[in-house]
């Protein structure tokens, strides 16, 4: 979930193809500048995460050890997949033993390329495109969104599916045209050694679900189809809890088209998955009454939606890459999600370190003295799973001029920012459903608002051209223009005004469903040009965070020896 970029230029282009990692050059922000760098990486706190794997079997346990070996696989192979020049430029840096070259491996790593996804992906590193190429690796160097549609007009219907689809990444032939590479092919040197690990732990595993899901997604590896290892996924039913492969397209600046591979290697926490499984038997009534027009509204969802909490041994590719992910909706198949719904996973001790090191110390700074009291874990973790609930709601697969389509291809490179957006809001406004209906404690109103107002902050800090941190910047200023929130010029603190902010909520909530159903690519483009900036005041409170984490660097320890030991 991170970055939406323009197009490159010819000159960047250029650069691409021709990277001449010059350190000893002035190149980009921060290049020669040892305490600035460290100042960068700062913003990240150091953290261990961990789990308890006491309660695996002798079988579960070697069998985690090898997902975990496979899961390692995938950090090369997304390193590639960022851009075309960063496998030279990390053997580069792996050969500068300086103090500088230290720093600059260590944030190159952390950003998994020479961008800083704080800093609006801008390059902390001389001899390299200053913005981060919206094509990533995903298509050529160079090549621009005319170019790739005028291609893709010319191919047979088969053909256009593969190239608009998530599994195929684009390069070009001897004589310079465009074609379509699968990803088995791609990064087989990656995908062939991780299948082989994925088929040796589901022959330890006793576990059937776990069994079947690893032996698809092996297969899916090999194949490029992923359709049943993601149905087999949605019904995974085990104490680990593994989500590995492509999924999200945030990394694809262009179209959001291509997915980037990730993995998340967890333990499932029992006892809150099963305080939280009531939320699955209402998601159709929340459906049903979404502020929406009633004919965009899904009058039978997937089967019900299963909800994991689960607590990170390890992750890896993009689940490891800048800022840390607190939970996921997946899968992103429309198909899957259309016949069984999709899985909302929660990273439990993630989100603790997050909160605890991050939102806290925010809420001090940007809050004004009555409502600090007023930011919980319970709310933050409620509405981080409201938000992962609402992604599975609302229009997906939709009716555009008379074609089927989906919301994604529709809204293109709007699409991350406002489907992030949307789970964000109709969350807001879901939480106060289930409070309104007696399914949650009345006493969250109090502080779900609050805690949502504070966490702004944390998530604008990201960057605002990242997918979150772009929707958040939207949302806060169309609530604050609403009157729901109130900057306080005196204290230059921010406050929720409780008598505004449902009806802004709901009226928002309404506006990014509409977008999103009517797949409208210029509405949403404008509301994100008008909302999705940073103004003074944000700007201001902001300036003042300087001293506060941004997020969590991790360290594995289970990852770095033997699983169980």
């Amino acid at each position: 979930m991170r970055v939406t970029l323009t197009v490159c230029t010819l000159l960047t282009a250029l650069c691409v193809l021709l990277p001449t990692f010059a350190f000893g050059q002035k190149g980009g922000a921060d290049s020669g500048d040892l305490a600035e760098l460290n100042a960068k990486i700062k913003r990240f706190a150091p953290t261990v995460v961990t789990a308890d794997t006491s309660g695996l079997s002798a079988g579960d346990r070697r069998a985690l050890e090898k997902i975990v070996e496979a899961a390692k696989l995938l950090d090369p192979l997304f390193l590639r997949q960022v851009w075309s020049g960063n496998i030279a430029l990390q053997r580069k840096l792996e050969a500068d033993k300086t103090p500088l070259g230290r720093a600059r491996l260590h944030y190159f790593m952390l950003n998994d390329g020479p961008w800083s996804q704080l800093d609006e992906n801008i390059a902390f590193l001389p001899g390299v495109p200053q913005e981060k190429p919206a094509t990533a690796a995903h298509y050529p160097d160079g090549m621009t969104k005319q170019e790739f549609e005028s291609w893709v007009a010319t191919l047979p219907e088969a053909e256009k599916q593969k190239a608009t689809g998530f599994f195929y990444a684009v390069r070009r032939d001897a004589s310079g045209k465009l074609k379509l590479v699968p990803y088995s092919q791609e990064y087989g040197e990656f995908l062939k050694p991780a299948a082989a690990l994925l088929r040796d732990a589901a022959g330890l595993t006793t576990n059937a679900t776990l069994k079947n899901f690893l032996s698809k997604r092996a297969d899916a590896f090999l194949d490029d189809d992923y359709y049943a290892s993601d149905v087999a996924w949605m019904d995974l039913d085990a104490p680990i809890d593994v989500t590995i492969g492509p999924y999200e397209t945030y990394s694809d600046g262009l179209f959001g088209y291509k997915a980037a591979f990730e993995a998340y290697v967890t333990l499932r926490d029992e006892a809150e998955s099963a305080k939280l499984a009531r939320f699955g038997g209402v998601l159709q009534e929340l459906e049903n009454n979404l502020p929406i027009d009633p004919k965009y509204r899904n009058p039978k969802l997937g089967a019900a939606a299963p909800i994991r909490v689960v607590n990170v041994v390890y992750s890896s590719g993009e689940g490891n890459s800048g800022v840390q992910t607190a939970a996921f909706n997946l899968p992103n198949d429309e198909r899957v999600v259309h016949e069984k719904g999709s899985k909302r996973v929660m990273l439990k001790n993630v989100q603790q370190a997050k909160f605890d090191k991050t939102l806290i110390p925010i809420s001090r700074v940007v809050l004004s003295k009555g409502d600090q009291a007023n930011v919980s874990f319970e709310a933050f973790f409620t509405h981080v799973l409201a938000h992962e609930l609402m992604h599975g709601l609302g229009p997906h697969t939709i009716n555009v001029g008379g074609r089927e389509t989906s919301v994604r291809k529709e809204l293109k490179d709007n699409y991350s920012a406002i489907e992030e957006a949307k789970a964000d809001i109709t969350g807001l406004w879901a939480v106060q459903q289930l409070i309104d209906k007696g399914v949650l404690p009345s006493s969250m109103e109090q502080t779900l608002y609050t805690t949502f107002l504070a966490s702004a902050f944390r998530s604008v800090r990201f960057g605002i051209k990242e997918a979150h941190g772009k929707g958040v910047a939207m949302q806060f200023n169309y609530l604050t223009d609403e009157g729901a929130f109130k900057y306080d010029p005196a204290t230059k603190t921010f406050s929720v005004v409780p008598a505004r902010v449902k009806e802004a909520v709901r009226r928002l909530t309404h506006d990014l469903l509409t977008v999103e159903a009517e797949g409208s690519y210029e509405g949403a483009k404008a509301m994100l040009d008008k909302y999705g900036v940073v103004r003074p005041e944000m700007q201001g409170a902001l300036d003042r965070l300087t001293d506060v984490p941004v997020d969590i660097e991790p360290s594995y320890p289970l990852a770095s020896a033997r699983a169980g030991r």
